[in-house]
């Protein structure tokens, strides 16, 4: 990842932040050694000055430091004057941003009046036909020359204006010209972006920020690296904007935000976020500063032992090669473990916080969907009938004495497990932390390595011990143990987003065992699985890709989303995407299965994947009609 990752490994397991250059933005300047800025949009009308400028008014008192209003038009981006002059009056200074789209004449009446526009280089001069394109060298250049052409007159125009530039690549808007050439790639979402820094950069403008957004965690964490690594080969070094688009709303959208957001945080990345929440945009600013404050104290972070080697290209998903031991490793989704030591006898309330439900007819307790898959009962041996897929494990000086052992395994340390007269002929769970001596680790090929840290700086400890199992040929499954910590639920939940999501993003991981001092098993469990989904480890629930509202959308986003999970909310891995106008889709549904998009007032259109199939029915139907389409595509099941 640039000379910050792939050109030295210091940076793998020291947190040093990355070393941008500072751009102004009002007076608030961003990026070097200034605080990691928080901002948001808001998702008024931008002719509705009044509401606007209360909105901003109530998200800059939540705490946010610049504000994006939306400038669809040249009379949306003339109004910005009228905004900003009442929020003068009323003595807020905040810089506010023109998020502009398809209008460059927009942007550059927007640049005369507001500190920063925001373009996206995939719909600024290019546009979204879904076609497949094909090009010479020769006519390739053409078009790049064409962009510049159009391009240039707003990059001098901010030039002279000394207005900054955020230049946004979203993964699911980049032009036909991209994809044809590139993919649906993070490469393709750099170059994107890079087109536009290198016009920029020939002009002498450097007032600029870059954001690589993705609904899905795994590209827009890729992107990104890949990003500091194209600039800092360019001699570049501009600050990142950090946004997981499309989160939703509810715990999957703060899970999914601190993932992409937090862990790339931890990794020394990124100058200012956006947190986008299908919720009210005041609701975004609390859980983007418990983001931030969650890396306050990794500079002072205890000593971590330097990397060796670097076994993985870290702009490419690959999955840690281990062998199929039980249900776990290989090709196997990540199994979840859930702590059931307290329960010394049956527990029904106990197995149903950890996703089981009883079934009358076998008379044995079945995991459902978001059931663990292990079961950790420590010195307990309460008499229950589980499904033949539950793994039931035991400290390892209970389980030898259960008879019989079947789908029973025992949990050891080292020392226990060195000293061990009887061992598990299929596979022994051991419990060591990044401090183990790998030198010391036995070889046998049923171990699984439950491995811990308690180290501040948890990711970067975890996975240099990973790196350093597969630099030493070690390909024992490894379960990802998160530190015992205090917090609340919210702060642990965004924790363990970052810290163990990061690791599953990467593939370096076979399961998770999440543990708290304060959470309830149900907690834990649903966090657990939560944080599998959104680094597209497992699907085990629906997901609903659904943009945060802003001035373009044409219908109530929070209520309609709320009415599609009630009625979908069963459907195991189904993607949804619910965009409030065309901008956002059907382009930003890069991963959705199906889409349901406003495309006038009262008109929604529903597509099949990024392809519209019913366009423009009417809203009052709309979400009937969404599910008839589930259903004749083969993906409904009944609750």
């Amino acid at each position: 990842m640039s000379s910050h990752f792939s050109e030295s490994l210091e940076t793998l397991t020291r947190y040093q932040r990355y070393q941008s250059r500072v751009v102004n933005i009002g007076d608030i300047p961003m990026g070097g050694d200034n605080p990691i800025r928080v901002q948001s949009m808001t998702n008024t009308n931008t002719m509705d000055t009044l509401a606007t400028v209360e909105q901003t008014i109530r998200l800059v008192d939540a705490g946010c430091e610049y504000v994006r209003i939306t400038a669809p038009s040249v009379k949306e981006a003339q109004n910005l004057a009228a905004i900003k002059a009442e929020l003068k009056k009323r003595g807020y200074t905040v810089p506010l941003i023109a998020d502009i789209h398809f209008v460059p004449r927009a942007a550059e009446e927007a640049a005369k009046l507001v500190e920063k526009v925001r373009v996206n280089p995939g719909n600024y001069v290019d546009r979204k036909r879904f076609q497949e394109l094909e090009y010479n060298q020769n006519e390739y250049q053409a078009e790049l020359d064409r962009i510049e052409k159009r391009f240039t007159p707003l990059v001098n125009l901010c030039r002279e204006e000394g207005t900054a530039m955020r230049i946004g690549s979203n993964h699911g808007s980049l032009s036909d010209r991209i994809l044809s050439h590139y993919g649906d790639t993070p490469q393709g979402m750099v170059e994107s972006a890079m087109e536009f820094v290198r016009i920029c950069a020939a002009n002498q403008y450097h007032e600029l920020v870059i954001s690589m957004k993705a609904s899905n965690t795994r590209i827009m964490i890729q992107a990104y690296r890949l990003l500091v690594h194209q600039m800092h080969r360019e001699g570049f070094s501009y600050p990142l904007h950090l946004g997981v688009t499309e989160a939703g709303d509810g715990d999957d959208a703060r899970i999914k935000s601190s993932l992409g957001i937090g862990s790339l945080l931890r990794d020394g990345l990124g100058d200012t976020i956006r947190v986008s929440l299908t919720e009210a945009p005041e609701a975004e600013i609390p859980v983007a500063l418990s983001i931030v404050k969650s890396i306050e104290s990794l500079p002072q972070h205890q000593a971590i032992a330097p990397l060796s080697n670097l076994p993985i290209n870290l702009f490419e998903y690959q999955r840690r090669e281990t062998p199929a031991t039980t249900s776990i490793g290989a090709d196997n989704v990540p199994v979840v473990i859930a702590d059931l030591s307290e329960m010394k006898e049956v527990n029904d309330d106990l197995l149903i916080s950890a996703g089981y439900y009883f079934d009358l007819l076998s008379n044995t307790w079945i995991s459902g969907d978001q059931g663990a898959d292990i079961l950790y009962f420590g010195q307990n041996t309460p008499d229950i009938r589980l499904s033949d897929n539950t793994l039931r494990l035991y400290d390892s000086e209970i389980w030898t004495d259960l008879m019989p052992k079947d789908s029973c395994y025992p949990l050891y340390t080292l020392d226990s497990y060195s000293s061990a007269l009887v061992k598990h002929d299929v596979a022994n769970f051991i419990h060591i932390s990044t401090s183990t001596s790998i030198d010391e680790l036995p070889r046998a090929s049923n171990i699984i390595w439950l491995l811990g840290s308690d180290n501040e700086h948890q990711i970067a400890d975890l996975r240099r011990f990973i790196f350093e199992l597969m630099n030493m040929g070690i390909q024992q499954p490894v379960i990802l143990l998160n530190r015992f910590t205090d917090q609340h639920r919210g702060e642990f939940l965004l924790a363990a987003s970052a810290e163990i999501g990061s690791i599953l993003n990467d593939g370096l991981a076979d399961g998770i065992w999440l543990r708290s001092t304060q959470l309830e098993t149900k907690d834990l469990n649903e966090i657990a699985f939560g944080v599998l989904q959104a680094s597209r480890s497992r699907m085990t629930k629906t997901e609903y890709i659904a943009c945060p509202s802003c001035g373009r959308t044409l219908f109530d986003l929070e209520e309609v989303t709320a009415q599609i999970r009630e009625r979908t909310s069963h459907l195991k891995g189904v993607k949804i995407g619910i965009m409030g106008c065309i901008v956002n889709g059907p382009g930003e549904m890069a991963d959705a299965d199906f889409g349901y998009v406003g495309t006038g007032p009262g008109k929604i259109s529903l597509y099949r994947g990024q392809m519209v199939v019913r366009p423009h029915v009417p809203q009052i139907e709309a979400v009937d009609s969404l599910i008839d389409l589930i259903k004749s595509e083969g993906y409904w099941i009944d609750p």
